[in-house]
């Protein structure tokens, strides 16, 4: 699953950095907003608007509901306002409400 973040500091992804994507359930402006961190450094977010998302990447709602509380991603691509990013394929189970099932 591809992914688009919008990130503060172009300079500081490079393609092949491992990141951790996390909800941010306290975002006051977008209930499904998922924060792009460097270990516990907030360096973005990702896109949840199709005027902010690649064409052909995952939104952070659609991501929303797939991933646990954090999940990874690896970035691909780096452009001058956003970056390209793998993240591994979501459990479906998850968005079911079990993230126990996911640990067998």
């Amino acid at each position: 699953m591809y992914i688009t973040i919008n990130h503060l500091e172009p300079d500081y992804l490079r393609p092949g950095k491992n990141l951790v994507l996390r909800k941010d359930r306290s975002n006051q402006y977008d209930d499904e907003a998922v924060m792009v961190l460097d270990g516990s450094t907030r360096i973005g977010y990702v896109a949840n608007s199709a005027c902010t998302a690649a064409r052909g990447t995952c939104s952070a709602g659609r991501l929303y509901d797939r991933i646990g509380d954090e999940s990874s991603c690896r970035v691909l691509f780096v452009m001058e306002e956003c970056a390209i990013a793998e993240t591994p394929a979501a459990d479906p189970e998850l968005s079911r409400g079990n993230p126990a099932s996911s640990a067998a």
